[in-house]
């Protein structure tokens, strides 16, 4: 019987052979106590109120089941944002977190890394930053009205980020980061693709570049409707575009992932392959068999593509 740990991995494997799929998060063990958590967090205390290090108003009620910012114009940390540097005092991580991650590393030594991969959470992501500084209606217009003040303070936060990044790497180097920034509702994103692309693509880019070459599994918690970005975003978290690297610390191969909702596309093959018709006009059909026939003949597509090891589709059920 396969552990945990080697059952996500065999899914993860070209021709593996899981057992089942891993139930949420049982494949995975998290380091509780990192002093970096304990730092930017600490002042979550049930029943209080409080600002954190970066000057944010913070409420957790008895009755809530986790604590929220309360940004308000009155309380909010930038006032305008051309004038950002006036009013943001980052948090020095290198100065408060370089010591006392004892507690951390021994928590990380007592999991069973044979049956689990160990595992970090960071919250708060670049967008939730913003709004954690300014109102969520300043935030998003000053998009459209500053977009040379929160290019700055963007990559001001990502920096951040990157230091915190590798105070983790550096101390536990956990098999997996899961890296927090929601982005919008269950049915749209807060911004446009465009904006997405403008603000946020390249420094998640540089972000998880470097996660990648630390050989550190990269899980981005985005909480919404991400359809209209998720291959861009398979790039980033998979490095590369359309596939994942491979991480020789835990036996992981790099895999392959074909794009292309009508078939496999022929530039992993460097000749042509088979173009399908639309979903919708094969659902119309209401033949099951002629569904099944497609499916065999696009795999036999990526079977017959030398050198390319296909083991995925980016494609509707």
């Amino acid at each position: 019987m396969l552990t945990p740990k080697e059952n996500l991995l065999e899914t993860l494997k070209k021709d593996g052979k899981p057992e089942c799929l891993c139930n949420s998060y049982t494949m995975f063990r998290g380091i509780p106590g990192d002093p970096v958590f304990k730092y930017i967090r600490g002042n979550r205390v049930r029943g209080t109120n409080s600002y954190d290090p970066w000057g944010t108003y913070i409420l957790f009620p008895d009755d809530a089941p986790a604590a929220v910012p309360l940004v308000t114009p009155e309380n909010q940390v930038i006032k305008d944002v051309a004038e950002w540097k006036k009013y943001v005092k980052i948090p020095d991580l290198a100065a408060h977190c370089s010591q006392g991650w004892e507690d951390a590393i021994a928590a990380r030594d007592a999991i069973d890394q044979d049956k689990y991969l160990t595992m970090t959470v960071m919250g708060t992501g670049i967008f939730e930053q913003l709004h954690m500084l300014m109102t969520f209606e300043d935030t998003l217009t000053n998009f459209l009205l500053e977009p040379e003040a929160m290019h700055e303070l963007i990559d001001a936060i990502c920096e951040y980020r990157l230091t915190y990044m590798k105070l983790i790497v550096e101390h536990l180097h956990p098999d997996c980061i899961v890296s927090h920034d929601d982005w919008g509702s269950k049915t749209s994103l807060f911004f446009s693709p465009e904006t997405w692309r403008e603000f946020f693509k390249e420094p998640y880019r540089k972000l998880y570049d470097y996660l990648h070459a630390n050989h550190v599994i990269v899980m981005h918690h985005g909480d919404s409707f991400c359809e209209p970005i998720v291959e861009e975003m398979a790039e980033i978290v998979g490095h590369g575009g359309y596939g994942t690297q491979a991480i020789d610390s835990i036996s992981l191969p790099a895999t392959v992932q074909a794009d292309g909702p009508q078939g496999i596309k022929g530039t992993y093959a460097g000749s042509a392959t088979v173009a399908y018709t639309s979903e919708p006009v094969m659902a119309s059909t209401f033949n099951t068999q002629i569904m099944h026939d497609i499916g065999i003949s696009m795999g036999e597509d990526a079977l017959r593509i030398d050198g390319a090891r296909i083991s995925g589709w980016y494609g509707p059920a």
